[in-house]
């Protein structure tokens, strides 16, 4: 007999669009909870929108529509949250208010849920009514001020919605921890989860080389913060690309045995601070140096001196990568390829599959409601 999944049981209300707050719920989802995906008649936003994100966050959930606005469907909500474990939204502050479905109409019906409000600026605050998206949050959180070139201006370089996905991992943290005090008092709780908050606590261990400089006296700029000798991505002969982090000095001694980089021998140099004053000048050396052999060359070289070194995937690389496919991060479903639950478990043993059409679910949901009254 197979184990049960960890949050077998669970029941989660899910009001909200587009990526925080779905993928959120797609890893509860993944752990065995049960995602009710309340939708507005007109669906997720994201199924016309982005429908490959839509199918990537949504796997495993169950469809309703209900529009929020009309009596009669917001009393079938009532009806669903009396027995949920857990209601996520998604809207601006206030709304849910305006609605007759915020924390404190539903905590009146079911003490023990637990209410998360995802939300861009959070609940309170000057900014809390600003509209926003990553970018917007990324850089007020001050993410988008340290990135880029350690001497170039501020840069949103990240392929991946860093701030959506932050909140996302913090509302799952909350609700789970919420969870396990309610075990203790029988109590639900409220979740404010503001993603650029989320995101702020991501850029702490900046923030404290910052405020270590600070306390000292230092001026600390972007430079400072980034700046790393043998550190970086490099070209090789076949035209693919290669990541090198030898940072410590054991590795940049390795990395200089194995590539034959001639200058830097100095003992001087087993000093971290005095590489990384040098680091345009590791860079100018090792460039040419890599950019001379292909990469399978440098691939078995590292290897063999235990050098810090990674392929950069693409995204169709991602499934024909040899570590990644023995650890089966990629999956087939169907005639899609996901990306599977990162952290084996039992009760887990392969991804979500079926992404809902709209509404689905509806007589099995509301069926179900009815028959519990």
């Amino acid at each position: 007999m197979s184990d049960a999944a960890p949050l077998s049981g669970l029941c989660v209300l899910d009001l909200t669009e587009l990526l925080p707050g779905p993928y959120a719920t797609q890893q509860l989802a993944e752990m065995g909870a049960e995602v009710i995906k309340v939708e507005r008649p007109a669906g997720d936003a994201a199924r016309v929108m982005f429908p490959g994100l839509f199918s990537a966050v949504n796997r495993g959930k169950k469809s309703v529509t209900l529009n929020l606005k009309d009596d009669t469907d917001r009393a079938a909500f009532l009806k669903l949250a009396e027995r949920a474990d857990v209601v996520i939204e998604g809207y601006r502050p206030g709304v849910t208010t305006r609605l007759g479905i915020d924390y404190d109409t539903l905590r009146a019906l079911n003490p023990g849920l637990v209410y998360c409000s995802v939300s861009g600026y959070g609940q309170t605050g000057p900014a809390r009514d600003w509209p926003g998206h990553d970018l917007n949050y990324a850089a007020m959180a001050g993410a988008v001020a340290i990135s880029g070139a350690p001497n170039g201006p501020p840069e949103y370089t990240t392929g991946v919605p860093i701030g959506d996905l932050s909140a996302a991992m913090y509302a799952i943290i909350t609700i789970l921890a919420a969870l396990r005090g309610r075990d203790a008092t029988g109590q639900g709780q409220y979740l404010d989860v503001s993603i650029t908050d989320a995101l702020a606590s991501w850029v702490a261990p900046r923030h404290g080389v910052w405020d270590a400089g600070r306390r000292a006296g230092k001026d600390v700029t972007k430079a400072d913060i980034l700046r790393r000798a043998a550190y970086g991505i490099f070209e090789t002969a076949d035209a693919k690309f290669i990541t090198i982090g030898a940072i410590e000095t054991h590795f940049f001694r390795r990395l200089i045995r194995a590539t034959g980089m001639t200058g830097f021998d100095d003992p001087a140099l087993d000093d971290f601070a005095a590489r990384t004053a040098l680091a345009d000048d590791i860079r100018a050396a090792l460039t040419p140096l890599i950019a001379a052999k292909p990469f399978a060359h440098w691939a078995e070289v590292f290897e063999a001196e235990d050098v810090p070194f990674a392929p950069v995937n693409a995204l169709d690389d991602l499934a024909l990568d040899p570590h990644l496919k023995a650890r089966e991060v990629v999956r087939e479903v169907g005639n899609a390829q996901v990306i599977a639950f990162p952290v084996p478990m039992a009760g887990i043993d392969h991804p979500a599959e079926e992404v809902p059409t709209l509404g689905q679910h509806q007589a099995e949901i509301l069926g179900k409601s009815d028959e519990a009254t």
